[in-house]
């Protein structure tokens, strides 16, 4: 494989660009090609008769953004298999967590292992340009073999991660660890990969498995996107993570994941063991208004009026007009920078976290998610939104149709309900928020650095009509 870069000008990821980077940070992209290998299952059981099957030539990209110094890198190498469900790539892992990344000193990679964000498709958001559509000039010589490729492009470009010192990617950077992690359909892909390739390639000290639903994409890359698993005709598998994984494996589930109708995760549910941990976040979507407005103005230095603006609830997506406003729940950024940190350590130093309760779900014919009295989920992960509560915060609620259930939604409290779970006002509604917090830190389930910003954003985002000095 040989590796060029890094590449002068402007990166395109997503809907934006990573022009700037953050501070004591550097931003580079890199071309990487050679020929990578395709699979086929030799024999059941799946992954005990992998053999390569061929290989074809390929020509991809990543993008780095790692600690300018040495001194400031923790040692930890984060790999993104960037999402492509929208028809080009996009970092929704970047997204969430580029907070705690450059907080905690992390390096990360952003590797485009797969045909659709280079190519596009039919499938994805209308107006969204893939990579050679977006800038053709940059991006022409980039060429994909196909998503059974995926697999192995990935690995090749995560061992990159494993160079050490001056000439890699990562500059003069020596990593310890590397992880890597993916959100959705690239969930999707890392499931089949922790099960049947992680075992040959042993590459990553851990897997952040993001937002996964009940299925897996086959050895052969042919994923079947959400649209088409809600078809009553379609039957897939539930596929759980082998209890013969190599290292720690942490899922992050929102109740999108786990309820959504056909492909929820429910299923597939498995028992934690001791390389497995999983966690059922109560309140969130699969998507949210963090991902979709707050993560581009997350800076760190923001004004919290700014980011609170950023989690007020809206009923667009792309022009589509939702039934309900979209899930504007904080509780998925906050808990998931909380993951990373806790598998980090569980991979640096053995010490997994504490195995976390689940969502309490009904599995008969209907599945449903339990509910309090005021429609939020009971069980899973807690947070304060969802114990001292000014909404009801739902990963469901969206009518069926594209992209749009997997935004969830938000069902704000009126003045009189309000009133009543709060009659001391913003001082009773405070105090609970503040003990509800201090339970959540204790639990590891958000991190203490993020207590003050958590706590000044409950005052901007408190409602305004019932306001009390």
């Amino acid at each position: 494989m040989k590796t060029y870069g890094p590449i002068p000008g402007r990166i395109t990821l997503g809907r934006g660009t990573f022009d700037v980077p953050p501070p004591g940070y550097v931003i580079e992209e890199y071309f990487i090609s050679g020929r990578a290998k395709r699979y086929k299952i030799a024999a059941a059981p799946a992954g005990a008769g992998l053999a390569d099957s061929r290989t074809a030539p390929f020509n991809t990209r990543l993008l780095t953004v790692r600690p300018s110094t040495p001194a400031a890198f923790n040692g930890i190498v984060l790999v993104e298999w960037l999402n492509v469900s929208s028809g080009t790539d996009a970092a929704p892992e970047w997204s969430y967590l580029h907070r705690e990344i450059v907080r905690g000193g992390y390096a990360y990679i952003g590797v485009s292992a797969q045909k659709i964000g280079l190519e596009g498709s039919n499938t994805g958001i209308p107006g969204i340009l893939p990579l050679k559509q977006a800038d053709p000039d940059r991006y022409a010589r980039l060429k994909h073999p196909g998503d059974a490729y995926a697999f192995d492009i990935f690995s090749q470009a995560s061992r990159l991660a494993l160079v050490t010192g001056q000439g890699g990617i990562l500059g003069e950077l020596s990593s310890r660890h590397v992880i890597a992690m993916g959100e959705s359909q690239s969930a999707s892909f890392l499931t089949t990969y922790v099960n049947v390739i992680d075992p040959l390639d042993k590459i990553f000290d851990g897997f952040l498995v993001h937002s996964r639903f009940r299925g897996a994409t086959p050895i052969n890359g042919n994923y079947v996107p959400s649209s088409q698993n809600r078809d009553p005709n379609y039957t897939g598998l539930n596929v759980i993570i082998s209890p013969c994984v190599r290292v720690p494996v942490l899922m992050f589930i929102t109740e999108t994941d786990l309820m959504a109708p056909l492909i929820g995760y429910l299923p597939a549910r498995q028992a934690d063991t001791g390389l497995i941990r999983t966690w059922e976040v109560a309140g969130t979507a699969h998507a949210d208004t963090y991902v979709m407005l707050g993560a581009a103005i997350d800076t760190g230095t923001a004004p919290i009026e700014a980011l609170a603006t950023a989690f007020t609830p809206i009923s667009t997506f792309f022009g589509q007009v939702l039934d309900s406003p979209m899930n504007a729940a904080p509780q998925h950024h906050y808990v998931l920078q909380a993951a990373l940190n806790a598998l980090a350590k569980w991979v640096s130093t053995g010490q997994a976290p504490a195995s976390a309760p689940r969502l309490a779900a009904n599995d008969g014919l209907r599945p449903s998610l339990m509910t309090d009295a005021l429609g939020n989920a009971l069980g899973g992960v807690r947070s304060p939104w969802v114990d001292v509560p000014t909404a009801r915060l739902s990963g469901l609620g969206q009518s069926p149709g594209g992209f749009a259930m997997l935004f969830g939604s938000t069902s704000p409290f009126d003045s009189r309900t309000l009133a009543r779970l709060y009659p001391g006002g913003w001082q009773e509604y405070s105090r609970k928020f503040s003990a509800a917090l201090s339970d959540a830190i204790s639990a590891g389930h958000i991190l203490a650095a993020d207590q003050a910003e958590i706590l000044a954003l409950a005052a901007a985002l408190w409602p305004r009509q019932i306001l009390e000095n």
